[in-house]
């Protein structure tokens, strides 16, 4: 199983998205700071999340969501309430 997940950082509110096939994993390396594009973001957690079978779904959803302004508002207005304040 692979997923694709938004993280959101309590530091300064942004948003990160990526994917993987081990989410928990992932969030613990996020929050240790051994990954360099969120290193100074830390805490973060795991807003939203989606799975999908094949690493190819995953890879193009992400690659939808950061390339994307319509795909990604469209998520961010159903997800809202998970984003918090």
């Amino acid at each position: 199983m692979f997923y694709v997940y938004i993280l959101k950082s309590k530091k300064d509110g942004d948003l990160y998205f990526g994917y993987t096939n081990n989410l928990e994993q992932r969030l613990k390396e996020h929050n240790s700071g051994l990954v360099r594009s969120t290193k100074s973001r830390i805490s973060l957690y795991c807003a939203y999340y989606e799975a999908y079978l094949s690493k190819g779904d995953a890879v193009k959803r992400e690659h939808n969501l950061k390339l994307r302004a319509k795909a990604l508002r469209q998520l961010l207005i159903r997800i809202q309430g998970s984003l918090g304040a």
